[in-house]
């Protein structure tokens, strides 16, 4: 317990040394791992279900209770791009739990050409990144959680590798159906460059609150993002008002929860609304919603949402307990 605790503290302290300002690479890191958390607006770190894809979001959100349960998630995102990953999950006692996965993005083929037009064949681009999990009941009501990362990222013949961490805690009170998310995501660097310079990790901290309804199947979720800056860069060079810029930090996420094995989600990313919106087209740029549904030991989910303007993606996320199963 101390030594998890003095992990969590010294990784805080270092954060600020590791992600210095400037440049950021692995950007695709961005985009959810999650249909239940697509469906919601495209990130969510504070709701406590038993998807084991929500690690992904807050590693604060593993717990026992996902023991020996894998997760495997597809993001249909634009053209012939694809981004996947799968998680599985290990009970560790009763107040702890581990799991490793793997998040990619696979960009599909290109051509390559020379300045004078002339083709030479195809050329190919990709991200992976390794995960490690581990998650600890620091009381009855609060959890801590821990991703380590490592990244490799290959772009025909330049290469890139980096380090990072995620640092979660998560507060659940079951009395009230209250539940409270803090992440830090993406707290690291590159530690090998594509070429000379190297470049720090997209990185954020998040804040979320949901809060069920206690005489409805309702949650309500609003989420902070971006809470390391303030005001955000506008290539129009227009100045925000307050208001504006409050909204370009918040995901507004509802869900319905008639039962313990049907869900249905939607959500609205103001920022993400706010820069896909056009005079024509894209009205539905910034808005998400999905569904999902369990039977026995297997659980589906799928979403919808625009991280385009040029497209909307589709994600599926399929799960399954072994302890269900029975095996």
């Amino acid at each position: 317990m101390r030594k998890f605790v003095l992990v969590i503290i010294l990784s805080g302290l270092l954060a600020p040394v590791w992600a210095q300002s400037g440049k950021s690479g692995f950007d695709y890191l961005l985009l959810p791992n999650s249909a239940r958390a697509s469906a919601l607006g495209g990130a969510n770190v504070s709701v406590v279900e038993n998807d084991v894809s929500l690690i992904y979001d807050n590693p604060a959100l593993l717990g026992p209770e996902m023991n020996l349960t894998l997760n495997a998630s597809y993001l249909a995102y634009i053209a012939d791009i694809g981004m996947g990953n799968v998680v599985f999950a290990k009970g560790l006692g009763e107040r702890s739990a581990w799991g490793i996965g793997a998040n990619y993005a696979n960009y599909g083929n290109m051509m390559e050409a020379t300045e004078d037009n002339r083709i030479l064949g195809d050329l190919k681009a990709s991200d992976i990144c390794g995960n490690i999990f581990f998650a600890h009941d620091l009381t009855d009501k609060i959890r801590g959680g821990i991703t380590g990362k490592f990244f490799y990222s290959n772009y025909y013949h330049n290469t890139a590798m980096g380090v990072g961490v995620d640092l979660g805690l998560s507060y659940y009170n079951p009395d009230n159906s209250l539940s409270i998310g803090l992440v830090g995501k993406n707290i690291g660097r590159q530690i090998k460059a594509y070429e000379e310079e190297l470049s720090g990790l997209p990185w954020d901290i998040q804040f979320g609150i949901s809060q069920k309804l206690s005489h409805a199947p309702i949650r309500f979720s609003i989420t902070g993002i971006y809470l390391k800056q303030w005001k955000f860069n506008d290539i129009y060079a227009t100045e925000d008002s307050f208001m504006k810029t409050l909204g370009k930090h918040l995901i507004i996420g509802v869900d319905l929860l008639p039962s313990d094995n049907f869900w249905i989600g939607v959500g609205y990313n103001l920022k993400r609304g706010m820069d896909m919106h056009l005079e024509e087209g894209n009205k539905f740029g910034g808005f998400s919603a999905g569904a999902g549904v369990k039977v026995k030991a297997f659980s589906i989910g799928c979403s919808v949402g625009k991280y385009n303007t040029s497209a909307t993606s589709f994600m599926v996320s399929v799960s399954t307990s072994f302890v269900e199963m029975k095996l």
